[in-house]
C-alpha cells in the first residue's frame, strides 16, 4: 500500500532523510517512532506530497508529489498541530467532506461520538476552538473520508480519556480495511494501538519490528484502587479518568480502554506511594 524506495531528503546541507527503504501493507498498524528531529514528520510530508525528494513514494502504485489530488482524496490525515483556520466550522466540514466526496453528516455523527456537538460552535471560527475540540474535528474529518491510508500525527494527545476510548474504537473498525501510520515520540503512547514498530534515528530506519498483535482497540479493563489516605491531587487525575470515588476517597472504581493501560499506569506510578492496592480485570463491558 505505502512504498519508499531509496527516499532522501535534504535541507540546505543538512540531510533529513538518508535513503529511507520501507514498505507497509494494507491493514498494517505502523508505529513511527523517534526523537525529535529524526525525520518523522518530514517522512510524512514527502508521502502527503508536500516535499520534493530523492527516491520515489507510492501509494497504491500513485505518486503523491505527481498526482497529489487523487492521492490525497485517499488519505486521512491528523496534524499534531491544528493548522490556524479561520474558516467557520460548518463551512470547514462542507469543505473538506466536498473536497473528498463524503457526506457532510458523516462527519457530524463521528464528532459527536468522540462528544463534541457541533451545533453550538458551527459559526465559530476554527482557530478559536479549545485544543481537544479541535483534535475531535481533525479526527472526525480524517475519519469521515472512505480513506485507505491514515496518517496521524500524535492524535490522542489532547483528548479526554472518554474521548479517547472512542477514538480506539473508531480505529477498531477501520482495522481491517486501512492502513495506518501513526507517528510519535513516545512508544507507550501508541504501542498498544499497533502491530509494527518503526523507529527513525538521524534519517535512517533503526528498527522494523512486528508486533504481537494481542491486544483489542475496543477491549475495557475494570479497575480498582485503593489508597492510604485521601490525596486532592489523585482525586482529581482520577476523576479525568471518570473513575468513581466509592467512599471518602479511598476507593476508587472506572474502566480504562486496553489501548489506554500504559497510559493509565504510567499516570497512577506518580502516586505510587499512596496507593495500597490496584487491580484490573479484563471485561466483555
Amino acid at each position: 500500500m505505502i512504498r519508499f524506495d531509496k527516499v532522501s531528503k535534504t535541507f540546505k546541507r543538512a540531510r533529513v532523510l538518508d535513503g529511507i527503504d520501507l514498505d507497509i501493507d494494507l491493514g498494517e498498524r505502523v508505529a513511527l517512532i523517534g526523537s525529535n528531529g529524526a525525520g518523522k514528520t518530514t517522512l510524512i510530508r514527502c508521502l502527503l506530497g508536500e516535499y520534493t525528494h530523492d527516491g520515489r513514494v507510492t501509494i497504491d502504485g500513485r505518486q503523491p508529489r505527481e498526482e497529489r489530488a487523487r492521492v490525497l482524496a485517499e488519505i486521512g490525515f491528523v496534524p499534531q498541530l491544528p493548522p490556524p483556520l479561520k474558516m467557520p466550522v460548518g463551512q470547514l466540514i462542507g469543505f473538506a467532506a466536498g473536497l473528498c466526496g463524503t457526506d457532510p453528516q458523516k462527519i457530524l455523527d463521528l464528532a459527536r461520538r468522540l462528544g463534541l456537538d457541533i451545533g453550538p460552535i458551527v459559526d465559530r471560527q476554527f482557530v478559536r476552538l479549545s485544543g481537544g475540540m479541535k483534535q475531535k474535528l481533525l479526527i472526525a474529518i480524517a475519519l469521515g473520508r472512505d480513506a485507505r491510508v491514515l496518517v496521524m500525527d500524535e492524535p490522542a494527545a489532547n483528548l479526554d480519556p472518554e474521548a479517547r476510548k472512542i477514538f480506539f474504537e473508531l480505529l477498531a473498525e477501520r482495522a481491517e480495511s486501512a492502513t495506518m501510520l501513526i507517528s510519535s515520540h513516545r512508544l507507550n503512547e501508541v504501542s498498544a494501538l499497533v502491530n509494527r514498530v518503526v523507529e527513525l534515528d538521524m534519517g535512517r530506519v533503526v528498527l522494523d519490528d512486528r508486533v504481537a498483535d494481542d491486544v483489542s482497540l475496543t477491549g475495557m479493563l475494570d479497575c480498582r484502587i485503593s489508597v492510604k489516605r485521601p490525596e486532592p491531587a489523585l482525586a482529581k487525575a482520577l476523576s479525568a479518568w471518570r473513575f468513581a470515588d466509592l467512599g471518602g476517597g479511598l476507593e476508587w472504581q472506572g474502566q480504562v480502554a486496553g489501548p489506554d493501560r500504559l497510559r493509565f499506569l504510567g499516570m497512577t506510578s506518580r502516586y505510587v506511594a499512596l496507593i495500597s492496592d490496584l487491580k484490573m480485570t479484563e471485561t466483555d463491558r
